[in-house]
């Protein structure tokens, strides 16, 4: 995969530490949005933000390399649970940065109360297609929130998701956002679809809408109901029920994907 992240545009702003991110805009509380934004248009979005924006640097790069494996059951409890809005519901997975080699195990969880939950613990990079040395924290992850009738051993990977991330910090508001380009979907020993058109770009913000989110309006773009493993799933599967996808589906993702040579997990 290219290191290539963004627009030129990125190069010429100023850099922040991941360290001095942390400081200043740690989010702890916030609001997140997902746009779906061609990657023509990206450069505009930049522009207007002006040039006090910084951008993540990590050791000279200004992009990183993600992959995330996604873990399901045979009947995809999880992707259903999602796609016909339970209120108990949960999502499992492996994030690896692979610049740096490290991987962890991350279980993400509602409950009954409608209590969002994400917990995560590292994990070896070498078996983040398993989650065989992780089992018994998935397990009690689940249980926790009240999610039966399901375990580790039930798990297996069902989607791979790489693209690369560049983070940029907006002193306007203390906000934060995302631009993730260059995404594939790939399922075990099947197909591979990307988007090399489209950019996913997620706002982190307070409780009002933050200074990217107010730029990206002014562009013409509005949030997205879009997840990486959801939207993926029923991009590649149309026998499977999708309708909280469906609008983003036919108008932004569909008409932009591109089919890549088949891989092998």
């Amino acid at each position: 995969m290219s290191r290539v992240a963004a627009p030129e545009r990125i190069s010429a702003l100023e850099s922040i530490s991941l360290d001095e991110l942390n400081d200043t805009a740690a989010m702890m509380t916030r609001v997140d949005r997902k746009y779906l934004v061609p990657l023509a248009h990206l450069d505009g979005v930049l522009e207007s933000l002006g040039g006090a924006t910084r951008v993540l640097e990590i050791e000279g790069q200004r992009a990183s390399e993600y992959e995330s494996v996604y873990f399901d059951t045979d009947g995809l409890d999880s992707y259903l649970a999602a796609a016909r809005k339970r209120r108990r519901r949960f999502k499992v997975r492996t994030r690896t940065y692979v610049d740096s080699e490290q991987c962890y195990l991350e279980v993400k969880t509602r409950g009954g109360r409608s209590l969002t939950v994400k917990e995560r613990v590292e994990h070896p990079v070498d078996e983040r297609s398993s989650l065989e040395s992780d089992g018994g924290y998935v397990d009690f992850a689940l249980a926790e929130a009240g999610i039966g009738g399901v375990d580790s051993h039930q798990l297996h990977p069902t989607m791979v998701t790489r693209y690369n991330r560049t983070t940029l910090f907006v002193p306007a508001g203390n906000s934060r956002a995302t631009i993730d380009t260059q995404l594939t979907w790939s399922v075990p020993g099947g197909e591979t679809i990307s988007t090399p058109g489209l950019v996913v770009v997620e706002t982190k913000s307070g409780s009002t809408p933050s200074t990217v989110d107010r730029v990206l309006w002014s562009h013409g773009h509005r949030p997205a109901n879009i997840s990486k493993y959801g939207t993926g799933m029923a991009a590649m599967r149309p026998d499977l029920p999708s309708n909280k996808w469906r609008r983003v589906l036919n108008t932004q993702l569909l008409p932009a994907l591109a089919p890549t040579p088949r891989t092998t997990l």
